[in-house]
């Protein structure tokens, strides 16, 4: 038979990567024992997903300086200690025939909040552990503590934490690294005009918005070398007029690409609160508009649950991966039992030996 889409594996770079199937990065807020050091709760999260045949594995957002995390629970990679122990889980995933990657992120006005697990909402006080969150300019998220405007050398700053993190991550065992340029975090407020009011060179028309998207890609390029592909997730419309657009998006992509970036991780929304459409593949069609606007390769995310679903994605063409989250969480053997749906025999399917035993029989 012919091998599903789903199932067919991708190159980007020197990466080849067995299937499209992949884990989208997702919040854990569970680095509780030291700041940022991921735990046996990183390694069973993440290393449960590659047992489950997923062919790439990407962390949560990882922060690249500690005010740059979302909550104080959050995972970072901005000091060595860090990357030591993120090395347990890379090792981990390699042995199980996966690949990893880190999401490397800054949250900026949306740093300091609470996690969803605790007693709070909204921005933690210094009082109780957080601190100042930092931004293009000092215009709050709703309900969130207003935060200070970066200096342009600050910004220079976010530049080159960007880059000595991605060294980390090559150090640690990482496959590839996702800039995380969506949902409202640092680099988003930057590119849309309802964060950004600068008007120096950060600011104003959309050279000055994505520069330091651009800054930052280039960074992270030169810190990692020629051979490891790159990704960058952005939000492609904030679903609100006067927001970033998804023409915008598009020429932002295209312009990444001649920057390095490989593939582009097209989610929406997150930067002001906005009436969005959700339902089943609400997010597919940016991926297809960024994939044919930009000519560069694209993975599609957002309420895919079904094997059928993703094969036809990927089948017609709209993007070249698929990002699971949430079905991720309800079913960590997803692609194994995607690959029983579409007709690839329980020999061909990602099983580890250890689970063999358990596959479905035709």
């Amino acid at each position: 038979m012919t091998t599903p889409a789903l199932f067919e594996s991708l190159t980007l770079r020197s990466l080849t990567v067995p299937n499209r199937v992949w884990l989208s990065p997702m919040c854990q807020y569970s680095c509780f024992e030291r700041d940022g050091i991921p735990t046996d709760w990183h390694l069973v999260h993440l290393g449960s997903h590659a047992i489950g045949g997923f062919g790439l594995i990407l962390t949560e957002a990882a922060a690249v300086t500690a005010d740059g995390r979302i909550s104080p629970e959050d995972a970072g990679i901005w000091n060595d200690e860090q990357a030591a122990a993120w090395r347990r889980v890379t090792d981990f995933v390699h042995a199980q025939d996966s690949l990893i990657g880190v999401q490397l992120a800054h949250a900026g006005r949306k740093a300091s909040t609470y996690s969803p697990f605790a007693d709070g909402d909204g921005s933690v006080p210094e009082s109780e552990g957080g601190w100042e969150a930092v931004a293009p300019s000092a215009v709050a998220f709703d309900g969130y503590a207003t935060p200070r405007a970066l200096t342009v050398d600050e910004i220079g700053d976010v530049v080159t934490a960007f880059g000595d993190a991605a060294r980390r991550a090559r150090s640690a065992g990482f496959d590839t690294v996702e800039i995380h340029g969506a949902h409202g975090y640092l680099l988003h407020e930057f590119l849309s005009p309802l964060s950004n009011r600068r008007d120096d060179a950060y600011g104003g028309d959309f050279a000055g918005r994505t520069r330091l998207a651009v800054e930052v890609a280039d960074a992270v390029r030169a810190a990692v070398g020629d051979t490891v592909p790159v990704l960058f997730r952005v939000s492609a419309t904030d679903w609100t007029e006067g927001g970033w657009t998804a023409q915008e998006s598009v020429e932002l992509a295209g312009v990444l690409r001649e920057h390095g970036v490989d593939l582009v991780d097209a989610s929406t929304g997150g930067n002001v609160l906005a009436d969005i459409p959700v339902g089943p593949g609400y997010q597919v069609e940016f991926a297809a508009r960024i994939r044919s606007g930009a000519q560069i390769a694209t993975a599609a995310v957002g309420m895919i649950t079904d094997p059928e679903q993703a094969e036809t994605i990927l089948a017609t063409g709209q993007a070249d991966a698929v990002f699971l989250a949430r079905a991720a969480l309800r079913d960590p053997a997803w692609a194994l039992r995607a690959a029983h749906e579409l007709g690839i025999g329980h020999h061909d399917a990602p099983y580890r030996p250890q689970y063999q035993r358990g596959a479905w029989r035709d």
